[in-house]
């Protein structure tokens, strides 16, 4: 039996001040790059933290790579590579100091990808953290977490400070991880990240989670916006006001738009006969549905 990445049961973490996570069950299959999103207070963090012993559950478990998280921490630590948020280095060291540093946390863990990923990322290797920019510290920090070519890896916004160009590395740099048999557990509240790299998405709101899908799947939920043009702008107006899935239908001149929620079939048909010079439907991205999700504006079921 194939042990997944991550799999967590109810698991709840209560804080005597504010928000952490609420039953969170959800499960991550070996070999997948699972995007975990929300907004800042979402939970995204504390999940994180939990899963890697740093927080404790007030219920519920959490296992990863078949190890439950705080009984079997060090070899989740020892299988795993992490990025925090908020990734801090000690200023004074170079950044091959600094990786040499972590990686003599993982004694038997050594790393063999460290050349390949600094070339790869233009890591400034020799000149002391604090002088480095937002952007060249980050490199730094996806170096260590991909040094030693862990099982999986735990990313907490990572792309934070990277130009574009250096993410579209780390997307393919992911996608190649994963693509050797790896898993990436990738929390983010770029949606448009997530929906680049990720197989499946969760969505996490006010500390609960209230989605898992695949984004195709998840994108299928959200409104489709469609612009019709036709000679007969009248009787496209008429049928599609009858629609159950039809909204927001406004009329301009011989041009129409509208949204469709569900199949579109229905849309078709009740434009049999209804003169169609132009038709463009574009699909939800991912942040209509994430917004709507999060709104309470869509079923997560």
């Amino acid at each position: 039996m194939v042990v997944p990445a991550v799999r967590t049961e109810s698991l709840t973490v209560e804080y005597r001040h504010g928000r952490g996570i609420a039953e969170v069950s959800l499960e991550v299959p070996a070999g997948e790059v699972f995007g975990f999103l929300g907004p800042n207070g979402a939970g995204k963090t504390t999940a994180i933290r939990t899963l890697l012993d740093l927080l404790r559950p007030t219920s519920g478990r959490a296992e990863v790579l078949g190890h439950d998280s705080v009984s079997g921490s060090l070899e989740i630590r020892r299988r795993t590579g992490y990025l925090p948020g908020e990734f801090a280095l000690p200023g004074q060291l170079t950044g091959r100091q600094a990786l040499d540093w972590l990686s003599s946390l993982r004694p038997d863990s050594p790393p063999i990808r460290r050349d390949e990923l600094v070339e790869r990322f233009s890591v400034e290797l020799d000149r002391p953290v604090r002088q480095l920019s937002k952007g060249n510290r980050q490199k730094l920090g996806l170096v260590q977490a991909f040094q030693h070519d862990p099982e999986l890896v735990i990313l907490d916004e990572p792309t934070s400070g990277l130009d574009p160009l250096v993410q579209d590395e780390f997307h393919r740099l992911v996608r190649a991880h994963v693509g050797r048999g790896r898993s990436v557990f990738l929390s983010s509240h770029s949606l448009d990240e997530v929906q680049h790299v990720a197989d499946r998405v969760g969505i996490i709101r006010e500390g609960h989670l209230v989605a898992v899908e695949t984004v195709e799947v998840l994108r299928s939920r959200g409104l489709r916006r469609v612009t019709l043009l036709t000679t007969d702008p009248t009787a496209a107006e008429a049928r599609l006001s009858t629609l159950d899935s039809v909204s927001e239908l406004s009329r301009r001149g011989d041009r129409l738009d509208f949204a469709v929620s569900g199949a579109f079939d229905p849309v078709i048909a009740a434009l049999s006969g209804v003169p169609v010079v132009d038709l463009l439907s574009r699909a939800a991205d991912l942040d209509e549905v994430f917004l709507a999700l999060y709104r309470g504006q869509a079923d997560p079921s």
